[in-house]
């Protein structure tokens, strides 16, 4: 955050450009928590699909594909995490 010549002069005019600033900061880390229980949702979902995929009994003998199936999303929302984790941090500075 790049401190302006109006901060430095006026502590009353830093004051509110700070509170605008949270204001800001308090919106987007709403926003990243709303889309978080979002994908929260999405990965109980999942595990629901899955759980329900692997009590059907196996009809062509690969026990494995679930697992890969996990694996597949499970490092896709973890590059979707430290995605918007970086870019939220690049943002805020």
């Amino acid at each position: 955050m790049i401190t302006t010549e109006i901060e430095k002069q006026n502590l009353e005019a830093h004051v509110e450009i700070c509170a605008v600033r949270y204001a800001s900061l308090e919106a987007k880390l709403s926003n990243l928590e709303s889309r978080m229980d979002k994908v929260e949702s999405h990965l109980i979902d999942i595990k629901t699909a899955l759980a329900t995929k692997t009590d059907q009994p196996k009809s062509d003998g690969d026990d494995s594909a679930p697992y890969k199936t996990m694996i597949a999303i499970g490092t896709t929302i973890i590059g979707v995490l430290i995605t918007g984790i970086i870019t939220l941090l690049v943002k805020l500075s």
